[in-house]
């Protein structure tokens, strides 16, 4: 019987208490032992008055360009509490990448555009012809990257942003991680920027160096990429798909080659 490749590697998985299980899973089921640390934590908006009043409006909009599976939980919550539908029939409806596209379409949403490539620069190429004079609601965590935005504005949209969530720190992530490296670990798995900052955030409030020092980081696309290489942090590997499968394979990859 030949040996799952991962056994006996400890892999550091950062997401979201509520989002973790998908890449745990797929570690597991190849010998690894997922630990979990989440350093996200989703929290409401600071305030709901720009949401509410999209969500209110929505059958004005031609266009809903949707950048995570959180954006789509949260505005399948607000709307509920506010009893309308997200599942307007003439809306356009752009994802990020396929498991957004997968949780869109799970709430009645009928998803027009994913780009080739799940990250921003590609969603953006890919409405770039479709937009411009077009209203577009862009619905996004808190904070996020300005390219998005930028890109669609430049492209001619008729743009509003909404904040749906804020991505937060949970209070227990600093002894978590020190705990979790008392055993050793492998790999930090890495699903998204966030997770790379946050995650140095915690260090820094658990007086653990940072990167984390005998750890390889792997990620899932160039944005996590990028900021590990700002933080100092060099990915040995890098997800060819930037989705939590692709994620997978390429911790499997990295550790295959290895002596």
């Amino acid at each position: 019987m030949t040996a799952l490749p991962l056994v006996g590697r400890r892999v550091l998985v950062t997401r979201a208490t509520h989002q973790a299980g998908k890449l745990s899973d797929g570690l597991r089921a190849l010998g690894a032992e997922p630990v979990e640390v989440p350093v996200i934590e989703i929290q409401p908006p600071d305030s709901y008055d720009a949401l509410d009043q999209a969500l209110l409006q929505l059958y004005s909009f031609d266009w809903l360009i949707l950048t995570s599976s959180n954006t789509v939980r949260a505005l399948v919550e607000r709307a509920e509490k506010l009893n309308v539908s997200i599942a307007q029939r003439f809306l356009h409806v752009a994802a990020i990448g396929e498991s957004t596209a997968q949780a869109a379409r799970q709430a009645g949403l009928a998803v027009k555009l994913v780009p080739e490539h799940y990250v921003a620069e590609s969603l953006v190429e890919a409405l770039a012809g479709r937009i411009s004079g077009q209203r577009v609601l862009l619905a996004r965590a808190a904070v996020a990257r300005d390219l998005i935005p930028e890109g669609l504005r430049a492209a001619g949209a008729n743009l509003t942003v909404v904040d749906c969530y804020r991505n937060m720190i949970p209070a227990a992530s600093p002894e978590q991680l020190a705990k979790a490296l008392l055993d050793g670990i492998d790999a930090a798995a890495f699903a998204s920027a966030s997770g790379v900052t946050h995650l140095a955030e915690v260090s820094r409030q658990a007086k653990i160096a940072y990167p984390l020092a005998g750890v390889i980081a792997i990620s899932i696309g160039p944005i996590t990429t990028d900021a590990l290489m700002r933080a100092g942090w060099t990915p040995s590997a890098e997800a060819k798909v930037s989705d939590i499968a692709g994620l997978v394979a390429a911790v499997r990859l990295y550790f295959s080659s290895q002596p």
